[in-house]
């Protein structure tokens, strides 16, 4: 996620324009370099665009929709862990609307009442603003946009190399945090197989990556 948050970071203090007649041309770039080419204006609602700008620009899967809520159904639910650089997705109004919000979750204030969420369209401008933590209706970890490579198995504790590089960078992708992909199978890796393994139901939970391991991570990687 660290290409993804410095991405974003970068383009903190772009702002709309004030007038109709004048418009941020970066504002427009974001809407045009993510696809949505019938925008050549700072006034459409941004936030879900500036999203799926900073997302294609990191190689990430995208909604290629301009609502916030079309966020819900991208990468992984994270709802019970959600780190720096997860999406955030807020209901506005009501949670039964069409209306929402969506950017990248930066933390919780002391008392968890409060979201810290960097996006677009934020007070008219990309920046790093609290929401109520009641209003959140979901956080999603973006996975590659890529085709993920997975290494042959096995591989388990103390392995290293490019083999154990590939299954943590598959790891990461499909949304399970097993650090950075440096090709050290150490406890972090093994705990990162356990948790995929637990999820299939059926695996057993021994955090060595097996035949049937891989087969359940690559269908995971393809949905």
């Amino acid at each position: 996620m660290d290409a993804l948050i410095q991405k974003a970071i970068s383009q903190l203090g772009e702002k709309e324009v004030q007038g109709k007649d004048s418009h941020n041309p970066t504002i427009i770039q974001y809407a045009q370099e993510a696809g949505f080419t019938w925008v050549n204006d700072d006034e459409t609602p941004w936030c879900s665009i500036f999203v799926n700008w900073v997302a294609k620009s990191c190689q990430l899967k995208c909604s290629n929709k301009a609502n916030a809520r079309s966020w819900l159904t991208i990468g992984k639910n994270v709802d019970a862990n959600p780190e720096p650089g997860d999406i955030v997705i807020f209901w506005r109004e009501s949670k039964l609307s069409w209306k929402g919000h969506v950017g990248f979750f930066f933390g919780y204030s002391h008392d968890v009442k409060r979201v810290y969420c960097l996006g677009g369209n934020q007070g008219n401008q990309v920046s790093i603003s609290a929401y109520p933590s009641e209003t959140v209706l979901g956080f999603r970890r973006l996975v590659s946009s890529s085709i993920t490579v997975l290494p042959e198995p096995i591989l388990k504790i103390n392995d290293k190399g490019n083999r154990v590089k590939l299954l943590q960078t598959a790891l990461n992708s499909a949304g399970i945090n097993c650090g950075t992909s440096d090709g050290d199978f150490g406890p972090k890796t093994e705990a990162a197989v356990s948790m995929l393994q637990s999820m299939s139901g059926n695996l057993t939970i021994d955090g060595i990556y097996s035949v049937e391991t891989q087969q359940y991570l690559q269908s995971l990687l393809m949905e």
